[in-house]
């Protein structure tokens, strides 16, 4: 075991002493992939994807998109829900502002506009609708990103923009 522990060390050193720069910049785009690590609703795995373009040194704006799906049986019944965010974002990068000299890290905060559509069924009842009223949604952001290397790292994200709070994934810049 204890090899194994410093193998994955000596494997994550050497992996993230390539030169990387995640200062953010105007004019980089930013990519998000990511999973939910917790949800707001009954169950099922979040998973979302966000886009934002650098418009200053430190602002930068675009895209997210999130989506839950959960199917669970009650004796006979089947229940099932889906839920889809789609909204535009804006977020503030913090490391000049902080003056972090540390370039593998993107620390940002923002908010978010855009549209929930929930839909479920439940084949008890026969009904289906829309309990949680579809509509208007704002949300806010807290995020870290770190890059191995300078286009890819990892990121943790924290807020009320999804089905979620919390989201932990692939990060990309280019």
């Amino acid at each position: 075991m204890k090899k194994l522990v410093l193998i994955l060390v000596v494997g994550l050193v050497s992996f993230a002493s390539f030169e990387a720069s995640a200062q953010f910049e105007k004019g980089d785009n930013l990519l998000n992939l990511g999973i939910g690590v917790n949800s707001y609703y009954s169950g099922g795995i979040p998973v979302g994807a966000s886009f934002e373009h650098g418009i200053t040194d430190d602002i930068s704006v675009g895209l997210g998109i999130d989506y839950l799906s959960y199917r669970y049986n009650f004796g006979a019944s089947r229940y099932g829900f889906n839920i889809l965010y789609l909204g535009a974002r804006g977020s503030y990068h913090f490391n000049r502002l902080f003056d972090l000299n540390v370039e593998e890290l993107d620390i940002y905060g923002g908010a978010q506009l855009g549209y929930r559509s929930f839909t479920w069924k439940d084949n008890f009842t026969g009904s289906a609708g829309n309990t949680y009223d579809s509509g208007v949604f704002f949300g806010i952001h807290a995020g870290v990103r770190y890059y191995f290397k300078p286009s890819l790292g990892g990121f943790l994200e924290l807020g009320a923009g999804g089905s979620g709070n919390a989201r932990l994934g692939v990060a990309f810049k280019f």
